[in-house]
């Protein structure tokens, strides 16, 4: 095998094809990425580990076609490392050597024919636009259990009944919901699948940038057990979660009480800099009344921290507890100038939507539901 490739686009797709290599692969040559040169002038790198497989495709100079597979972390170092100029790789013996400018380097190649087959590629089930599905999944994602107490709340569970898709994900103490539309090739298509929720942030992350991600559902991504991810030439699939996940949508509260309006960054800068005193698991606690939000933390002896920002209340007072960790996550993943916060009581959940404007109605495609903390008056 030999080839010539620009150092960028090596690195790059080193990168995307070694990012889910296991920490402690079950068998060595899953530490492994394969090369697959194609005389007809295209590189192929891959990378499995019987969980997540990704793929991806990219133009190269190939003089002599051939395959080989060579330690992914390590690859990805020296290629993001190179210096900027044309990569020469070639082998040598039991060796691949790779060369550019006057760097020298030299890997050991591993064995290809131990290496476990992908799965194959996923034909697309429908198409969804890139920025609108790494936002969603960013928003969702934060929710996800990040414990291994109960593995299927580390999923974002995704429904998708024709054009709409709908995103979910809780650890119990926090529940997000997100709902886009898609451009599916069935208008009749429904399906309910849980992704495993880091995987999930990972590919949209990567994918995203790309303009349009394709989604492969069922058989059309190898099987039932698979989702499929496809953008530009990068592709991907990952193993589900399965099991029943729980019927968490009935927190949703019926009615609402009380409604506050206020600056989403200001809201967010105040609880950051109140939460400096609030000990590990300790809650910081807001009083909303007519013009203001009233943030403090820390009790009797403790150090104590308090602040205030202005805040458009509809219905009556109410005064409340957060983990400030979980509403910081919640504020932060909204992507709107403005916050409305929606309550019923002190003691039941409370919903953050976002809002464009101060006037504007709030944006409920996506909900993000807190529940408070109690509180020793």
């Amino acid at each position: 095998m030999k080839f010539r490739v620009e150092r960028d686009a090596l690195a790059e797709a080193v990168t995307w094809a070694a990012r889910g290599l296991p920490n402690r692969p079950p068998v060595p040559v899953l530490a492994g990425v394969l090369i697959e040169a194609d005389e007809q002038g295209t590189l192929t790198l891959s990378a499995f580990d019987y969980e997540v497989s990704a793929r991806v495709t990219f133009q190269a100079d190939v003089s002599e076609g051939g395959t080989v597979l060579v330690m992914g972390r390590l690859l990805a170092d020296i290629s993001r490392n190179l210096p900027d100029r044309p990569v020469e790789v070639c082998t040598d013996g039991n060796k691949v050597t790779m060369t550019c400018g006057s760097s020298r380097f030299s890997l050991l190649q591993m064995p290809s024919d131990e290496y476990p087959t992908l799965p194959a590629t996923p034909e697309p089930s429908g198409s969804v636009s890139g920025d609108v599905f790494t936002q969603a999944v960013t928003q969702v994602s934060v929710a996800a259990d990040r414990s291994d107490t109960l593995p299927i709340l580390t999923g974002v569970r995704i429904e998708i009944e024709g054009e709409k898709i709908t995103l979910l994900a809780t650890d119990r103490y926090r529940l997000a919901v997100r709902e886009l539309t898609w451009n599916p090739t069935e208008s009749d298509i429904a399906m309910t699948i849980l992704v495993p929720a880091r995987t999930l942030a990972d590919t949209a992350k990567a994918l995203g940038p790309s303009g349009t991600v394709d989604l492969a559902l069922g058989r059309a991504a190898g099987g039932d057990g698979l989702v499929g991810f496809e953008a530009g030439q990068r592709r991907t699939t990952t193993r589900l979660l399965d099991g029943d996940y729980p019927k968490v949508t009935s927190i949703f509260p019926t009615s609402v009480e009380t409604e506050v309006v206020v600056e989403t960054a200001a809201l967010v800068e105040a609880v950051k800099r109140v939460a400096l005193v609030a000990e590990r698991n300790t809650p910081v606690r807001l009083r909303f009344s007519d013009g203001q939000v009233g943030i403090d933390a820390g009790t009797g002896d403790d150090a104590q921290a308090s602040e205030a920002v202005e805040g458009t209340l509809t219905g009556p007072e109410i005064e409340i507890a957060f983990n400030p960790h979980y509403l910081l996550d919640g504020l932060g993943a909204l992507g709107t100038q403005y916050a409305r916060l929606s309550f019923t009581q002190s003691s039941r959940p409370a919903v953050l939507a976002g809002q464009a404007s101060l006037d504007a109605e709030a944006d409920t495609s996506y909900r993000y539901v807190l529940m408070p903390v109690r509180f020793a008056s």
